[in-house]
């Protein structure tokens, strides 16, 4: 039987993280190259320097009850997705091990039974995965077209009230600096969808390693050495508690 591919199911979801800059090559360590050098610039870019430039504008707009508010509301936002990097990124080598390891003969499927039986698993996780991915993209085109609906633009309006060490009115910085965030909303919603869901996709394949055991603990009655399978049932199960 060939060996079951079980990142199949969520290469889309890996390939975003690589765009982002959140999914090295290897073990999950940064190492002196071209990715690093994209990875450190987009992050600090589309994420901290954002989240900053938010942060620093509650000073200019705190005596503005209204625009205060609204502004707290968008930068707390914000700063828990620099909050969720900075945990992940924590946590990537440990990240990256659980994946890989599913490549073990330990987690493979003995059977084309066992991949029928863990097949709506990974195909909930799919349509759960395009679901999200549904509002998020309305969100960041709202997001981005809302000053034009508005006639807003008109006023040289940004799509997030943010502070810059220039003048954003003016042609061309305004232009520039309007496409600047439209990348930064497109940019977060990618980090937020991709880390929630992969978390997500390890669940699930927690939830099809279960599955996987059980089947093989209902098949052991009137099965040739089944001491032996109950010591390969006994090996998995304490492989998926890790």
């Amino acid at each position: 039987m060939n060996k079951f591919d079980w990142e199949a199911a969520t290469r889309i979801n890996t390939l975003m993280l690589k765009f982002v800059g959140l999914w090295p090559e290897g073990d999950g360590t940064y190492n002196f190259n071209i990715y690093t050098i994209y990875a450190v610039i987009s992050i600090n870019l589309f994420v901290n320097g954002h989240t900053f430039f938010q942060v620093v504008n509650i000073f200019f707009v705190y005596s503005n009850l209204e625009a205060l508010t609204a502004t707290i509301f968008i930068t707390i936002s914000e700063v828990l997705v620099v909050v969720k990097v900075y945990n992940y990124l924590q946590n990537l080598k440990l990240l990256k091990k659980l994946k890989s390891d599913l490549d073990k003969d330990i987690f493979q499927p003995t059977n084309e039974a066992q991949i029928v039986l863990i097949e709506p698993n990974l195909k909930m996780w799919k349509m759960t995965y395009f679901v999200f991915c549904i509002p998020s993209t309305v969100a960041v085109a709202l997001f981005a077209v809302f000053p034009i609906l508005d006639q807003t633009i008109k006023e040289y309006r940004l799509p997030f009230s943010a502070w810059y060490p220039y003048n954003t009115k003016i042609s061309p910085l305004y232009e520039i600096t309007y496409l600047y965030q439209v990348i930064v909303i497109l940019f977060t919603a990618i980090v937020n969808l991709n880390t929630d869901t992969l978390i997500s996709a390890l669940m699930m394949y927690v939830a099809a390693q279960c599955d996987i055991l059980c089947d093989e603990l209902r098949n052991l009655t009137g099965s040739e050495n089944i001491h032996e399978k109950i010591i390969i049932c006994v090996r998995r199960h304490q492989a998926v508690l890790g």
